[in-house]
């Protein structure tokens, strides 16, 4: 008996030893939010920029409202010129003829690309959390304030 007490607390001890404290920092999504607007603001200072600001907390600049009186809404499918990139200017994606529905990319782009009608082009300043949060994905690091210019091809409302 004294030998299974002995073995049963033996395992416990080294299944104590063994566990890890996780140090991985809680995300914060208010305040990851309210930095990347205070970045997206310089960024706009610095480089003369004027963009609006949507409550929701996007930034955008129309350089073409395009048609304005066919506009797409966040469910329709919509074909599209676009480069991505960070702050410091570097590309990160592009496509001069992206087909999708607008309801199925980054929450950024089903806000932002709506305030353009056909043949518009926009350019989005996105919060991370509009774009990929607190994920990488596919060389975009986590937590990245992401800049678009989107150019509005064509679209098929749903």
């Amino acid at each position: 008996m004294k030998k299974v007490f002995l073995l049963g607390g033996l395992g416990l001890a080294l299944l104590a030893a063994c566990s890890k404290k996780d140090n991985t920092p809680q995300y914060d999504a208010i305040k990851q939010f309210d930095a990347d607007s205070v970045t997206i603001v310089n960024y706009l200072k610095t480089n003369n920029i004027t963009a609006s600001h949507d409550p929701r907390g996007i930034f955008w600049q129309i350089i073409d409202s395009g048609d304005l009186g066919n506009k797409p809404t966040p469910t329709s499918n919509v074909t599209v010129k676009y480069a991505g990139t960070f702050l410091d200017g570097k590309t990160f994606d592009s496509n001069d003829n992206a087909s999708f529905d607008l309801n199925r990319v980054i929450d950024g782009w089903t806000i932002g690309i709506p305030k353009i009608g056909k043949g518009g082009r926009i350019k989005l300043f996105l919060p991370s959390i509009y774009a990929y949060g607190p994920y990488a994905n596919n060389g975009i690091p986590a937590n990245s304030v992401l800049l678009f210019d989107v150019t509005l091809k064509d679209l098929v409302k749903k």
